[in-house]
């Protein structure tokens, strides 16, 4: 059969980490092996009853069954902007500031696109999701990692960066609650962010994923709620995490009206937008009883301090995480984090994902994602003290 040569931009994108980890998974399960899965961050709670029923009720109605409007319905933008202004307090423009997205993923590669040409750079949260790669491969761009480390909170450190990159650089990647260290900020971070921002003529994308996902009484900020926000960039929010909906496929930006724009031309051009139903159905997400978000939370944080209450007692390197679904556990003396998730996959049955993958500054760490039940948690702590003993 003849093989037909890939584009340069395909060479040219990073291997896909979450791909190749699930290979890995399920080559070990089709050995017959027993496995605990904690290292992927799918959501494994159903999507509250409310919104299924409200997609299921929007299906039934004609005007759903031609395509959409190209830049989705006003009344999901307008929904976007009524969310923004209860939970956050923050002043939107349905018109203007509000992009509707076929989930983050698609928002957060289309934005290098959009805004990075050959021989510009972007700034990337190093340990940071590895999507951020893609969009700046597929734009020729250069890629410029900001070390999270410990020591800085796991925030990025911008008097570090290197300034021939500072100025190439067009776009800078932000994300908390943090996938995957956990870490959050503070709006004294924001404030430096947007300071930095504006001396440099940089964009920000601020990846609000998580940003449902706080605990200890605190919720996580918003970076629109910070004054000059969107004079410098844009909030990408997802409904994946905050509604359990990450497979319907459907998320928001909202901010700077000039990168809103860019946004929708782009997705002209791909898309004619989402189908109409599901929209309605996040209208209702957004603006229903939101009683569930609680619960959800509340899941999470009974999840933490189970995992890393047993964790501790058996002696790891493991702190409390302040947001987000992940755990980012320092790996035992003598592991790299690619050895020691190998070696609990070999001899634990425990599947997590090595920091590595995320980025040079995810050595030595290993994400554990809490979306998994109680009982798979105490689980695995058993299993992480079975280990533990074998190999001390």
């Amino acid at each position: 059969m003849k093989q037909f040569p890939q584009s340069q931009l395909l060479k040219r994108l990073p291997d896909q980490f979450f791909a190749d980890l699930v290979k890995k998974l399920n080559a070990y399960k089709a050995k017959g092996h027993d496995l605990l899965n904690l290292g992927q961050g799918n959501p494994d709670q159903p999507t509250p009853e409310h919104i299924v029923k409200a997609l299921q009720e929007a299906t039934e109605k004609p005007m759903y069954h031609k395509y959409p409007p190209f830049q989705g319905f006003d009344y999901l933008k307008e929904a976007v902007a009524k969310f923004y202004k209860r939970e956050y307090d923050v002043d939107v423009d349905a018109e203007t500031e509000v992009a509707i997205m076929f989930g983050s993923k698609t928002g957060l590669v289309e934005l290098s696109q959009c805004f990075l040409d050959e021989g510009d750079a972007a700034l990337i949260p190093d340990p940071g999701y590895p999507d951020y790669w893609s969009g700046v491969a597929m734009a020729n761009a250069k890629l410029v990692p900001m070390p999270l480390l410990k020591e800085n909170d796991f925030l990025p450190d911008y008097s570090a960066i290197d300034k021939e990159d500072l100025e190439k650089a067009k776009l800078m990647f932000l994300n908390y609650p943090n996938n995957p260290t956990s870490a959050i900020a503070d709006q004294a971070f924001f404030e430096k962010t947007i300071q930095f921002a504006d001396q440099h003529d940089i964009c920000v994308v601020h990846d609000f994923a998580y940003g449902a996902i706080g605990f200890d009484g605190e919720k996580p900020i918003s970076f629109l709620q910070v004054p000059g926000a969107k004079d410098v960039g844009v909030e990408i929010y997802t409904l994946s995490k905050t509604y359990n909906m990450a497979g319907w496929r459907i998320a928001f930006a909202v901010g700077n009206k000039s990168v809103i724009e860019a946004i929708e031309l782009i997705q002209d051009h791909y898309y004619v937008s989402i189908f109409g139903a599901l929209q309605e159905a996040a209208a209702s997400a957004l603006l229903e009883s939101q009683e569930c978000v609680t619960d959800l939370k509340d899941m999470y944080e009974k999840r933490r301090n189970l995992l890393v209450g047993g964790l501790q007692k058996l002696g790891y390197e493991v702190e409390p995480c302040k947001g987000s679904f992940f755990v980012w556990m320092k790996v035992p003396k003598g592991y790299s984090s690619e050895s020691f998730a190998d070696a609990l996959l070999e001899n634990a049955g425990l599947f997590v994902a090595p920091g590595v993958g995320f980025g040079a500054s995810g050595e030595s760490y290993v994400r554990i994602g809490l979306n998994n039940s109680t009982e798979t948690l105490k689980e695995a702590v058993s299993r992480f003290q079975t280990f533990k003993e074998l190999h001390q």
